[in-house]
């Protein structure tokens, strides 16, 4: 089969430049990524079509064509979209109708177009709109995140409507999303949850209904198992277990380093809950008696004492707040802050803690869409306590099996609980880390994924799915001229002036 991801945002280039560099370079392009290489494996022919970047600071983005080291059925194509140099997210609404009609021609000059689109993120969704009006292509959407959520939390943290629309674009998004949900054959979610709950936004109505078994299919992520499974050993081994030990030595009492280590490891933000998870040290002493924490907190190489050099905002405030647990519950002793550089690096951790340090991995996020980081650590070989809010209940659950344990991570004790489980049981640890790490083996790569996304394309070029061809595209993203999309008209579908529901926002 010839299939066409559409991802115009970010990049895509052999050596993944700038993943690191740029909020705009995210998950998503992890995904693209992945899911084209499983896909171009199984045998079918895979274009990954992004914007041609002409820019000094980002010469991998400069040519039309290019392709990854080992795979000869995937190739990226760059298509010129506004002026040449780089451009956020944001600023791309008003040039996409032109990376359509470039696309378009080269697929009308050259070999045929695809069979099938598929869109990523709001952009790449109204761009399958516009390119399905010109070439007829049935198109599968998947937003990886939507623009209600992040308006919501902007405005809970008391930004204004106007200032909003005008930094983000929160106009144009949301009408890309809502038309890309509606024309599409398929809305792909990563869980159920997901097609429950996001999509079932008031954003939302009118354009979607997730109760519709025909419009949406559920494909969970992958996770790389040639970075992240335990029998993996990369050169860096080696200087992780150095840096742990060292580290170990360094910030932990002799009393405690034969201590079983739980370890977290995600950026600084406020719905991580990495305050939730410190007090539940300070809530149960027989977890403070069993285990250490470590927290991987990446930008400096002791985080929590020199904070001030290495953060600022939000994760400095965040910060502060761990500080103040652990001075005021006396939990110095207990709980360490580490560093890595890659997620080669991070891989090579988890198996040295699982082979080591009797380790587990705990991700209590107030809340967590699906929970990938969660799902690389089981590969490694740790056992996992998770959030019960979001996607780790459908992935640590199946009838009555467990696969990893579950918390409410706005209860510190509940959170000691789960933990505890496992630190304090050796055969629970062991039986966890097994069960986890075949949990993934058997659903969750990247294969399993190409595959879920190969039978939604079989089945739309069948006659399957639920398009609504009738459903109107506001003239702006095929005529910038005329911007038809005003403040006015977001009100129109999403009622700005109300502050959203607890539901609503949830």
């Amino acid at each position: 089969m010839r299939i066409a991801f559409l991802n115009p945002q970010g990049n895509f280039d052999p050596t993944d430049r700038g993943w690191t560099e740029h909020p705009d370079f995210g998950g998503q392009l992890v995904y693209v990524k992945e899911v084209a290489l499983a896909l171009g494996r199984q045998g079918h022919l895979v274009d990954i079509l992004t914007r041609q970047v002409v820019d000094e600071r980002w010469r991998e983005f400069a040519g039309a064509a290019d392709a990854y080291p080992d795979g000869d059925t995937v190739r990226i194509l760059r298509f010129p979209c506004g002026p040449p140099g780089f451009l956020a997210k944001e600023a791309l609404w008003p040039v996409l109708s032109e990376w359509v009609e470039h696309i378009a021609e080269f697929y009308e000059a050259g070999e045929g177009a695809p069979e099938v689109l598929t869109a990523h993120y709001g952009d790449g969704g109204v761009s399958a709109v516009l390119l399905q009006e010109r070439l007829g292509l049935p198109f599968t959407f998947t937003a990886h995140s939507l623009g209600a959520q992040k308006l919501d939390k902007l405005r809970r943290e008391g930004d204004s409507v106007s200032s909003l629309v005008e930094r983000f674009r929160f106009d144009k998004r949301l009408a890309a999303e809502r038309v890309s949900m509606a024309r599409a054959a398929k809305v792909i979610a990563s869980t159920t949850q997901e097609r429950l709950g996001q999509y079932g936004h008031p954003a939302y109505r009118g354009a979607v209904d997730p109760a519709d078994d025909r419009k949406f299919w559920v494909i969970p992520p992958g996770v790389n198992l040639e970075v992240f499974d335990a029998a993996v050993r990369h050169p860096v081994e080696a200087r992780v277990a150095e840096k742990l030990e060292s580290t170990l030595r360094r910030d932990l009492p002799e009393s405690r380093r034969g201590l079983p280590l739980v370890i977290s490891s995600s950026r600084l933000d406020r719905k991580k809950n990495h305050v939730g998870l410190v007090r539940a040290w300070g809530v149960d002493s027989g977890l403070l008696a069993a285990a250490n924490l470590v927290l991987i907190l990446r930008g400096s190489p002791d985080p929590i004492r020199r904070r001030a050099s290495a953060f600022s905002g939000e994760a400095l405030s965040i910060l502060d707040e761990v500080a103040t647990v652990i001075e005021r519950e006396g939990l110095e002793g207990a709980v360490v802050a580490f560093d890595l550089d890659s997620q080669a690096e991070l891989a090579a951790c988890y198996r040295l803690l699982a082979q080591r340090h009797r380790g587990v991995f705990c991700l209590p996020a107030l809340f967590e869409p699906f929970g990938l980081a969660l799902l690389e650590a089981m590969a490694a070989g740790l056992p996992v306590v998770a959030t019960d809010s979001g996607g780790p209940s459908e992935s640590l659950r199946e009838g009555e099996r467990e696969f990893g344990i579950l918390v409410d991570p706005l209860d510190p004790s509940d959170i000691a609980r789960g933990l505890r489980r496992l630190v304090t049981d050796e055969h629970e640890w062991r039986r966890f880390g097994r069960a986890g790490r075949k949990r993934v083996r058997d659903r969750y790569t990247w294969e399993q994924t190409a595959t879920g996304y190969m039978h939604a394309f079989k089945e739309i070029l069948r006659g399957g799915g639920a398009p609504d061809p009738t459903f109107r595209r506001p003239v702006f993203f095929a005529d910038p001229a005329r911007d038809d999309l005003t403040q006015e008209a977001l009100e129109a579908i999403y009622p700005l002036s109300e502050a959203p529901t607890e539901a609503e926002s949830v």
